[in-house]
Order: structure tokens, then sequence, then C-alpha cells
């Protein structure tokens, strides 16, 4: 197909059909651009993530136990027992 019979195909699109076709275009654009974009290994991905899989959860286990003990069970302060509250005073 010739550049003169696209041009003639596109005279006679409607308004409707005319924003189909840029749609299109945006989308052709996009791709092209995605293309270009650098594959990731997955056997690289899949390398990192056991290098640090390891330091995560136990990040994520302390980070877990300062939560339970800061929120779910608040720790009694030495002032909490009515006799212990004149000395924390001073």
């Amino acid at each position: 197909m010739s550049i003169t019979q696209v041009t003639q195909e596109l005279n006679n699109l409607n308004e409707a059909e005319l924003k189909e076709i840029v749609e299109y275009m945006a989308f052709l654009k996009f791709r092209s651009r995605m293309k270009s974009l650098p594959a990731y290994n997955e056997s690289q991905l899949a390398a990192l993530y056991a290098k640090f899989a390891d330091e995560d959860r136990q990040l994520a286990e302390e980070g877990m136990v300062d939560y339970y003990d800061f929120e779910i069970v608040p720790r009694r302060s030495k002032c909490d027992d009515k006799l212990k509250k004149r000395n924390c005073m001073r």
C-alpha cells in the first residue's frame, strides 16, 4: 500500500475511526519505547532475591518483635506500681 493510498483511506474515515487510529499510533510509539528497555535476566534476579532473602526475613522478624512489644503489649514502666510512684516523681 502506497502513501497515497493510505492518505486516501484516512480521508475516508469518520471522526471516531480517526480517534481509533490516533490511539493505535500512540500504542505503537509506546511499544517501540518498551522494546528499547533492557531485558532482565531472570536467573540474575533470582540470585539477588536469594542473596537478600534471609536478611530481609530477619529484619522483618525483628520488626515484628518490636511492633509486638510496643503496640500490642505495652511495657510496664517503673512508675506503674503505686508504691513506686513516689520514687518516680523525684
